[in-house]
């Protein structure tokens, strides 16, 4: 029912790992110009796996490519040589596709625990490959916009011949997720199944690995236009965020007041309407608020750094500060990882500025700008 595709360039003890975890699956390795080609099919001829050979360095997108050209099952699973499959894996997600509209399942992602430094123990309650604990459907713009390949399963009717673009070395499967979705497609994440991935351990790794994520928003803005933006914050919000960091408190309260009035008339028909106007408007703000916060710790960090270095003197400095600052204590509240939370909260912004590097100089590089800039919705005066 299903054939593993594992791409592959040195690192043949990650292999074997791997491999070792796969028990009996029928799966092909794809070696993407490995400098020690000779101990990565050692690997693989020890466990009876076929492996497939790029003379040149094509990158992961082409990889997985040749491997989808290699196997013939109906679905195909996608797994990175630095994970590690659990015994549930792949079989327990099968049953997603019994829904004919479903193109790909995800599990969850999560580090190994195999190491004890201060980064690795970050990495268990941050990784950017942990999607969290709920399950959901995956779409642009919603809780969960995409998910990662590094253990992906697909319905190979829906993926076509050349499924990754292979002209992105970076994001080719964010790409791939919302080109599924646009064309109709279900995709799915079931965090039930755990698939374990290697951290990058030593700092510098990290930091250049959370760049290279970054560099990959222009080329992704190119393709779908509009999803790669900062933040979507309404604009009702952001003028009330605007006259409290300013010192009018009172036309703030006026302006949310006339918000939740709109929303009122739209929600009258239904029970209850005036608190649920009251806390949709509530939520809205502080969601919009920590978007604004998280813009100011990536995309634009060289400004957030300006305003936590004047907060203490300046009234609108100390609210952007909040905004960066407060949802990263309450995701600490909320969940302590084995972190004290000073190097939680460091450690954190770091990851949040590497990202954002990645934006900036990619955007500036390629002359598309469109990731660095927010874009304000303006809900409710369409229809009053």
């Amino acid at each position: 029912d299903v054939d593993v595709v594992i791409p592959a360039m040195d690192h043949a003890n990650n292999v074997a790992r791997l491999l070792a975890s796969l028990a009996r699956l029928n799966a092909v390795v794809v070696d993407d110009a490995s400098i020690d080609f000779g101990s990565l099919q050692s690997v693989a001829d020890h466990a009876g796996i076929m492996v497939v050979r790029h003379e040149q360095n094509l990158g992961p997108a082409a990889a997985r490519n040749t491997g989808l050209r290699h196997t013939v099952s109906p679905v195909v699973a996608f797994i990175d040589s630095d994970c590690i499959a659990s015994p549930e894996w792949p079989a327990s997600l099968l049953h997603h596709f019994l829904d004919p509209s479903v193109a790909a399942v995800a599990p969850r992602v999560m580090p190994t625990e195999d190491g004890g430094t201060f980064l690795e123990r970050y990495e268990r309650t941050r990784s950017s490959l942990d999607m969290g604990d709920r399950p959901d459907l995956v779409r642009a713009g919603s809780r969960l916009g995409f998910v990662p390949s590094a253990a992906l399963l697909a319905r190979r009717s829906a993926l076509g011949e050349n499924a990754f673009d292979e002209r992105l070395r970076l994001g080719e499967d964010v790409d791939l997720i919302w080109r599924l979705t646009e064309a109709g497609w279900l995709v799915r994440y079931d965090p039930a199944i755990v698939v374990q991935h290697q951290t990058r351990a030593r700092p510098g790794d990290w930091l250049r690995r959370r760049y290279q994520y970054g560099t990959s928003a222009p080329d992704l803005e190119a393709r779908h236009p509009g999803r790669l933006a900062p933040a979507r914050p309404s604009a009702w919000n952001v003028a009330v965020i605007v006259l409290v960091a300013t010192g009018h408190p009172v036309l703030g309260v006026a302006v949310i007041s006339a918000a939740g009035a709109l929303l009122w008339r739209q929600l009258r028909p239904l029970p209850q309407s005036p608190a649920l106007a009251t806390r949709t408007v509530g939520q809205g703000l502080l969601a919009d608020a920590a978007a604004i916060g998280q813009m100011l710790r990536r995309e634009w960090w060289p400004v957030g750094v300006v305003a936590l270095a004047v907060s203490p003197r300046s009234k609108p400095a100390r609210l952007a500060a909040a905004c960066m600052l407060v949802p990263i204590a309450l995701e600490w509240v909320k969940g302590p990882p084995p972190l004290d939370p000073i190097r939680y909260a460091f450690l954190r912004l770091v990851d949040d500025a590497a990202y954002g590097t990645g934006v900036i100089a990619s955007s500036l590089a390629k002359r598309e700008l469109r990731p660095l800039i927010p874009r304000p919705r303006v809900p409710g005066l369409r229809r009053y």
